[in-house]
């Protein structure tokens, strides 16, 4: 049989195999090398095992951590190693995988007795150890029942499986531990050797190597404001009774969404109305309003429902997207993959956002511009616009945190928000559902739609969106006077019916075939929630 190896997106070698071979074998064989640590390949287009095995056939790539889907199969596997490791030396671990912070996951460890410092240590020399002795991860492949069965102890996990709709599953083992993951892992511990543990009580941080640093853990950065609008929504998780994904089913199927939905969106308001309030206690100085935050977070819903809560206060807003401020297309930077940069602040009109600003908050008229997404160009208004006494101007944009775009405003006239959809609901306790996967599934759902673009074009761009924002938007996220989580419990459910159809139309000669498989078994985990529920104002209607 003939395997063609792909390799940057090109054809790279061409290798015959008599017999059934496995990714694994053919690096071995040829002595393939990519310049950081392989865990996963594509055969097909299908994201699969190193040990998976080949039969006919086909076009086979091979990624490594510097890739999102190679670093994703790196973090589960380190996971599933720490989860041994608390196993075999705390009495009756429980391990919950909360959310990221700090270039790797959160975790907390309930035993006996509390986490402590010594014990974070302990819990790193025994990762260390296992990963030195290079054990396997055994992959059964099983049936629901059989899967049940496995998992008989585990009631997180039995209620996740009643909604698993493939009659097989996927589980590993390593040493004791059973887990299944949503996709491959690498095919022993010994590849996992670039991690670290930092103690956060009451729990530690997991730290990987990053996408951008490959070859090492980084220096570890602080982040109390990111860890403390976390912990806010964990607690509003409790009062919604809503941890797992299991949970919202559970709800959906009871006729309770609803309430569900009202709480939901009665504490976003409840949020946004304490920021309001913040503002108003400041209005002496604070002229300038800057909301920020990464795609899809829901920045132009959010910063409309402040101008609604200021009115309440007494105070007047005008508000100003940065969107409006692109430059045309032709002018529009490229990445290095070619494709256009619309994260980089070199996209936009600097200058004359920061003109614009100036002349608004030095009571001067402006003619704020439109932008046409679907031509690609800036488009001028005949209408004329100024600030009104008792008025403040707010600024909304994936920049709106860098200072560069208002380098002329004393920093004691801003009011810096940061928003994102941190999400607080997970798969189960061992399974996260990451930051990203809700904003590249809300900004599917919304490019499809409404600026063009098909699913495959989104995930095709969202590794340089990704770059973008950890350049240009995550570094400013601890420089906010208030964080906003966009993220809505239920939102998912939402979303379903309409990602669900757009992914489908993924085929499998597409290279995001694989991402859009994934998503697609992510979303069917969730049953489907109506929308007539949901108000007119909710963050997520900007996406639906």
């Amino acid at each position: 049989m003939e395997i063609k190896i792909i390799k940057n997106g090109k054809n790279w070698k061409t290798v015959r195999q008599k017999a059934d071979t496995t990714p694994l074998k053919i690096i071995n064989k040829h002595k393939f090398q990519l310049n950081n640590i392989i865990t996963v390949a594509k055969v097909n287009n299908n994201l699969v095992s190193l040990e998976h095995n080949i039969d006919k056939s086909c076009i086979l790539e091979y990624l490594d951590i510097s890739s999102r889907e190679g670093m994703r199969v790196y973090q589960d596997s380190l996971t599933l190693v720490l989860i041994q490791a608390a196993y075999e030396l705390f009495e009756n671990a429980r391990v919950e995988v909360k959310h990221s912070l700090a270039d790797g996951y959160y975790i907390e460890t309930h035993s006996r007795f509390l986490l402590t410092e010594s014990d974070s240590a302990k819990l790193r020399r025994r990762m260390a150890e296992l990963i030195s002795s290079d054990k396997k991860f055994i992959l059964h492949y099983v049936t629901l029942q059989e899967a049940k069965n496995i998992f008989k102890n585990n009631k997180i996990k039995l209620n996740l499986l009643r909604y698993y709709k493939g009659k097989k599953i996927l589980i590993y083992q390593f040493r004791e531990i059973f887990e299944s993951f949503n996709g491959p892992l690498v095919p022993s511990s010994g590849y996992l050797k670039l991690f670290d543990l930092k103690y956060v009580p009451p729990g530690i941080v997991l730290r990987f190597p990053t996408i951008d640093h490959p070859e090492r853990i980084g220096k570890y950065h602080r982040q109390p404001n990111l860890l403390k609008i976390f912990t806010e929504y964990e607690r509003w998780g409790h009062i919604l009774d809503l941890s797992y994904v299991s949970a919202l089913n559970h709800k959906i199927e009871n006729y309770e969404i609803d309430e569900i939905i009202q709480v939901s969106e009665a504490l976003h308001e409840k949020k946004i109305a304490q920021i309001a309030e913040d503002i108003y206690q400041k209005r002496n100085s604070v002229k300038l309003v800057l909301v920020s935050g990464p795609s899809a977070s829901g920045k132009t819903t959010f910063a409309k429902r402040l101008a609604i809560q200021l009115k309440v206060n007494g105070l007047s807003s005008l508000l100003l997207s940065l969107d409006d401020y692109f430059l045309d297309r032709d002018k529009t930077p490229r990445d290095k993959f070619g494709e256009y940069d619309f994260e980089s602040i070199g996209a936009l009109d600097k200058n004359l956002v920061n003109k614009h600003v100036q002349m608004l908050l030095s009571d001067k008229e402006v003619k704020i511009p439109k932008f046409n997404f679907f031509k690609g160009k800036r488009e001028r208004l005949a209408e004329k616009t100024r600030l009104y006494p008792n008025t403040i101007l707010i600024v909304e944009g994936i920049h709106g945190l860098n200072d560069q775009l208002s380098p002329s405003i004393e920093r004691s006239k801003k009011y810096k928000i940061y928003i994102s959809a941190l999400t607080q609901l997970n798969l189960d306790n061992r399974n996260r559902i990451s930051t990203s996967d809700t904003r590249i599934i809300r900004r599917i759902v919304r490019d499809s739609s409404s600026r063009g673009y098909s699913a495959a074009e989104t995930i095709k761009r969202w590794d340089s969106i990704r770059v973008g924002e950890r350049k240009y938007v995550f570094t400013f996220q601890e420089e906010s006077d208030a964080m906003f989580n966009s993220a809505l419990v239920y939102e998912l459910g939402v979303l379903k019916k309409y990602a669900i159809p757009a992914l489908q139309k993924i085929s499998p000669e597409f290279a995001e075939y694989s991402e859009a498989q994934r998503l697609i078994h992510l979303l069917s985990f969730f049953l489907n929630i109506p929308e007539n529920f949901i108000p007119r104002n909710s963050i997520i209607r900007e996406f639906i």
